[in-house]
């Protein structure tokens, strides 16, 4: 089983292009089944989750095929509405597939979502959603089976900023009939760009960004080319490397506004850093100080895919930073990891406190998720000695190629 081994103790310096988002392709590679034609993802990643999305839309009968940098995806063969449990298990977001499915077709059938423990992430909100538009949804031998042959639009107050029951919502509401009206709607980045494919392929969506989205549904569709947003959680993570391991770093196809919480904490422990017109440049020197207090929060705030990659980051810093994690429950798997290589964190309840050390040391560490695998990558990069990284199918999840970008910057990081 392939590993990642690194050697640390070297400062790195270079240029990196940042790949197109992860969490922005998953829901829109399901929204390509709204519109029975062809659709072209360019800067589209190739990601394992990508691939499982990419299986699930071949499996509904839809075709799938990559030319150079772009994705061509065809559904106008589509003929299959269920999605089978292996398919299911490989990744949580597979559930965005619900509302898509019903838009399209008006019924569905599928198993419960996979994807990394962090604890519980009940659908029930995406259910609700759906139920309101129309949908009938029964449980039948741990399967859901569900019918929309006349979904309507209307008001939906979700009871919090949900992602993926905000995008569920946007898909179910893009086949009913008349307006929904999406209140306290997520507001990060990925549904924007989520709206703006939907608005290329012809549908009526609005407010994405905003707490309040409106959606006029059964619009006339036709074929699209849509360009992926650069992944900020990537690029917090080579931001971070950079910040642990010392050096330069420019970061180009990289929104400064959606990293701005992150660069904050960075430019609070020493780093300097400046951006804009699609690019971040970092330069750090030394040992970092504290970030103070991190929470993390629904978008606009401290993201928490970020909290395992900003913790990594300050484990040699001088001081202590305070992490506060109110997303997931059991974010904070990676500690234990880390903890091997000689960090001091001290875990109480979703508190998480970083006493920076002079040293870390290389040791054999696995990944235990995708944000948590980040993390020992960038440890590594701090740390004296070898570090090898283990069950990295977890990484391969959200980066299309860390070793080759991290390498570019001059880290000595390879595949085994």
């Amino acid at each position: 089983m392939s590993q990642i081994t690194i050697r640390g103790g070297r400062k790195l310096e270079g240029t990196v292009q940042v790949q197109g988002a992860k969490n922005s392709v998953l829901p829109i590679l399901a929204a390509t089944i709204l519109h029975p034609g062809q659709v072209v993802l360019r800067g589209c990643p190739r990601l394992s989750d990508v691939e499982a999305s990419i299986q699930i839309l071949r499996h509904l009968g839809c075709t799938a095929r990559w030319e150079g940098g772009e994705l061509l995806v065809d559904t106008s063969t589509m003929s299959r509405w269920d999605i089978p449990d292996n398919l299911m298990r490989e990744m949580r977001s597979s559930v965005i597939f619900l509302g898509a499915i019903l838009a399209r077709l008006g019924w569905a059938e599928m198993s419960y979502p996979g994807g990394c423990e962090l604890g519980p992430r009940p659908i029930d909100m995406h259910l609700s959603a759906l139920r309101k538009l129309g949908a009938d949804l029964r449980e039948e031998g741990g399967r859901l089976r569900c019918t929309a042959q006349h979904m309507t639009g209307r008001e939906i107050a979700l009871s919090i900023p949900s992602v993926g029951a905000t995008e569920n919502a946007i898909l179910a509401a893009c086949g009913a009939e008349g307006e929904t009206v999406l209140v306290n709607a997520a507001r990060e980045p990925e549904i924007r760009d989520l709206q703006e494919f939907l608005c290329a392929i012809g549908c009526k969506v609005r407010g994405a960004g905003s707490s309040t989205i409106c959606i006029s549904g059964r619009q006339k569709t036709h074929d699209a080319v849509h360009t992926v947003m650069p992944d900020r959680i990537v690029g917090a993570t080579y931001l971070a490397a950079v910040a642990a391991a010392g050096g330069v770093v420019e970061l180009k196809n990289v929104n400064y506004r959606h990293l701005s919480t992150v660069t904050a904490a960075l430019h609070e422990a020493g780093c300097k850093i400046s951006g804009g017109d699609g690019r971040i440049l970092l330069k750090a020197e030394g040992r970092l100080g504290s970030a103070g207090t991190v929470r993390t929060a629904p978008y606009p705030g401290f993201p928490t895919d970020a909290q395992a990659i900003l913790m990594a980051a300050l484990l040699k810093s001088q001081g202590t930073t305070v992490f506060v994690e109110t997303i997931f429950e059991n974010r904070y798997r990676h500690v234990d990891e880390l903890h091997r290589m000689g960090a001091d964190i001290s875990i109480a309840d979703r508190v998480a406190i970083v006493t920076g050390v002079p040293r870390l040391y290389g040791a054999e560490v696995r990944a235990t998720d995708l944000r948590g695998g980040a993390a020992l990558l960038v440890a590594g990069l701090a740390a004296e000695g070898v570090t090898r990284i283990g069950d990295v199918h977890h990484i391969q999840r959200g980066y299309e190629d860390p070793v080759r970008d991290l390498a570019a910057l001059g880290a000595d990081i390879v595949w085994e």
